[in-house]
């Protein structure tokens, strides 16, 4: 570990960038039992209010693009309070929406702030860990931040029965407060920050993209978002209004759901000791396939069913992110922040594309997400196949390893 912290030390650090890796899954995941309940509360209707979440993702997606370079030119810890002190304001303005355009504004501006901490959070893993060291850290994270979307929606139904969803952001304002406690204890990571103006460092963008093998990496492992954030959006509706289930019912399946997924990053570094990093991803997109022909012809049979084909394939999407982010990561020795920023932001982005075509006919949300499913699992394994012997994937494997 390279810049060792003072104040956090090497076990503090691992968990304060836990924390701030959560601000996405917690800022989704909590208020997801409220959705149908939101949709009578404020008056509105089901589309209006998956806007909350889609206007998220774009939002946070292109947020990512505007803190990712900043924080090659200005340091980690700045960008990460001022994101922080963001977050917490928007968190407030949310819980006070007096209907649903409020609400959307002010998650647009939760989004915006919440971009800054999570973008500095990938950067400061490539700062102070490189090769298998990295590799392991990034799975412990991942694995780790996956315990958010398990206990959210059980916080979220639970704070649904003993108040409305307006508490659910007042937690997550409190969440941000402790989170900026940490950052303040955070030393900073960025050895050498970028000269250039602040126009020139958002040109750095430009130059990552130009990259023909970090852009080869990026189009590959930004389909699978596209199904798991698909799931996300349908997950609540599908539980509740197509299967029944109460609102603390969808809690425990989505929970069992993101409890499957915590061992995704595990599994991968359990697998790789024993089979290629290639064969492994080549196995994911294969397996996300199969469940999207399962949930196509199977998953509308019962919520147990459903739930049995969609956590297999969130592992295997979680599974993916772990080499796949490392391996983009590997091909710029510079520019961190500005290359987290166009991971975060193609992830994002293909995510808020995945949830409006699965919410495109309300009335048949299993049969689009299997479509969804089936096509990025066959999509990305051909894609794959493509690439995958290419030297600048075969040689940082093999770094890597």
């Amino acid at each position: 570990m390279k810049n060792p912290q003072p104040i956090l030390g090497q076990t503090g650090m691992l968990f304060f960038l836990v924390i701030i890796s959560a601000f996405p899954p917690l800022t989704i995941d909590l208020y997801l039992p409220a959705l149908p309940t939101m949709v009578e509360m404020l008056n509105t209707n089901q589309s209006m209010v998956n806007l909350t979440l889609s206007s998220y993702f774009v939002t946070y997606a292109f947020g990512l693009l505007f803190w990712g370079p900043l924080s090659e030119k200005f340091g980690r810890k700045p960008i990460v309070l001022i994101g922080i002190s963001g977050y917490v304001l928007a968190s407030i303005l949310c819980a006070m929406s007096a209907n649903i355009e409020q609400l959307i504004c002010a998650r647009i501006f939760q989004a915006f702030s919440a971009s800054a901490v999570t973008v500095v959070s990938t950067a400061i893993v490539k700062d102070i860990y490189t090769g298998r060291e990295r590799e392991k850290i990034m799975a412990t994270i991942m694995s780790l931040v996956i315990i958010a979307p398990m206990v959210a929606p059980v916080i979220g139904a639970f704070l649904l029965q003993v108040a409305s969803w307006r508490m659910m952001f007042v937690a997550l304002a409190v969440f941000g407060c402790f989170a900026g406690i940490l950052a303040i204890c955070y030393q900073e990571t960025l050895d050498k920050k970028y000269l250039g103006s602040i126009l020139r460092s958002w040109g750095r963008l430009v130059v990552i993209i130009q990259n023909p093998r970090f852009a080869l990496l990026l189009v590959v492992f930004s389909l699978s978002p596209m199904a798991l954030m698909g799931f996300l959006a349908a997950g609540s509706y599908i539980y509740i209004n197509d299967f029944g289930l109460t609102e603390q019912q969808f809690s425990y399946a989505f929970a069992f759901n993101a409890m499957c997924a915590a061992f995704g990053p595990m599994i991968y570094l359990r697998l790789s000791r024993y089979i290629t990093v290639k064969r492994i991803i080549s196995l994911c997109f294969a397996l996300l396939f199969v469940a999207g022909i399962l949930t196509l012809t199977i998953g509308h049979l019962s919520p147990i069913i459903f739930a049995f084909i969609a956590a297999p394939a969130t592992v295997v999407i979680i599974t993916m992110k772990v080499p796949g982010t490392n391996l983009m990561l590997d091909q710029q020795n510079h520019d961190t922040g500005s290359a987290v920023a166009l991971i975060q932001f193609c992830s994002m982005i293909c995510g808020a594309l995945g949830m409006l075509l699965v919410s495109m006919s309300p009335e048949s949300l299993i049969k689009n997400l299997g479509v969804i499913q089936l096509c990025v699992g066959l999509i990305g394994v051909i894609l794959w196949l493509l690439i995958k012997n290419k030297p600048f994937v075969t040689d940082n494997l093999i770094k890597s390893n």
